[in-house]
């Protein structure tokens, strides 16, 4: 991990880090200028570990979405964390691509980790040669493109609950698009299913992914039913302006979201 930070310090803006590759490799078919030099973490221990505590769970940034799939997969509060990681893209990028990646990248607006990570009230943490220094993952989705050249990021920590949580994705087409929409949450819901707390995120419909604070209030108190969460978001969906692109129109990735918010309640309901 030294050599690697020192080693990025020292190339300053001309380097970049490479873990799985699967966003750098694509640079020429976007356009985009490859970097003069690349320094690999992909095997450095520290970032291939995923550590399962009682009260969190830490994640290295080069974990791939494979290996963070499988390794949550039968912790049922991280059920929406085990769906964006196990769903999305397809095998052979899962098996590539990086946990850290996926966050880092500013210009992928469509990461389906990001929002289940938001709705998860995750923590970031950056190394440098100077020392750690620990964030919640919203301040550093505002801050990573404008990260210092000898900054990483190198852990991502998640809190345990008993939440229930569900990860919801609208794909262009088949495996391995890009998803139009996706919703992310976590509820915590009491023995009669009125929602006590409620973390929902939104990702793809906008350039960076964000949690959706009025329909979380609108839940709070309520039973949790799908149908009506869907009515609620259809009302409150205007406040979202979908971002451009080739593959739909904005409008559209905001007329999806109540349906999305439907099928993510019900997959935490366990209907």
């Amino acid at each position: 991990m030294a050599a690697a930070l020192d080693a990025l310090n020292d190339y300053g803006p001309e380097g970049a880090a490479f873990a799985g590759g699967t966003w750098i490799m694509r640079a020429p078919i976007r356009h985009q200028p490859l970097k003069a030099r690349h320094v690999a973490i992909g095997k450095i221990p520290e970032l291939t570990e995923i550590r399962i505590g009682a009260d969190a769970i830490e994640i290295g940034a080069a974990v791939t979405h494979a290996a963070l799939a499988s390794a949550v997969a039968d912790l049922p509060e991280f059920a929406v964390l085990a769906a964006a990681a196990g769903r999305s893209a397809n095998p052979a990028i899962r098996a590539l691509a990086t946990i850290g990646g996926n966050l880092a990248t500013s210009d992928f607006s469509a990461a389906d980790c990001v929002p289940a990570l938001l709705c998860l009230d995750a923590q970031t943490e950056v190394s440098s040669r100077s020392g750690r220094e620990r964030m919640s993952l919203k301040a550093f989705l505002t801050q990573r493109s404008a990260l210092a050249p000898g900054q990483l990021l190198t852990k991502i920590v998640v809190p345990r609950s008993r939440h229930k949580t569900a990860h919801a994705r609208l794909p262009l087409r088949k495996a391995g698009d890009y998803p139009v929409a996706i919703v992310s949450l976590s509820l915590d819901v009491d023995a009669t299913n009125h929602v006590r707390a409620a973390r929902i995120a939104i990702g793809s419909v906008e350039a960076v992914a964000r949690r959706w604070g009025r329909l979380e209030a609108a839940l709070l108190g309520r039973p949790l039913d799908p149908a009506r969460a869907a009515e609620i978001a259809a009302d409150l969906a205007g406040e979202f302006v979908g971002r451009e692109s080739v593959e739909v129109p904005p409008w559209y990735r905001v007329s999806v979201l109540p349906g999305l918010v439907r099928r993510a309640t019900a997959a935490a309901l366990g209907a």
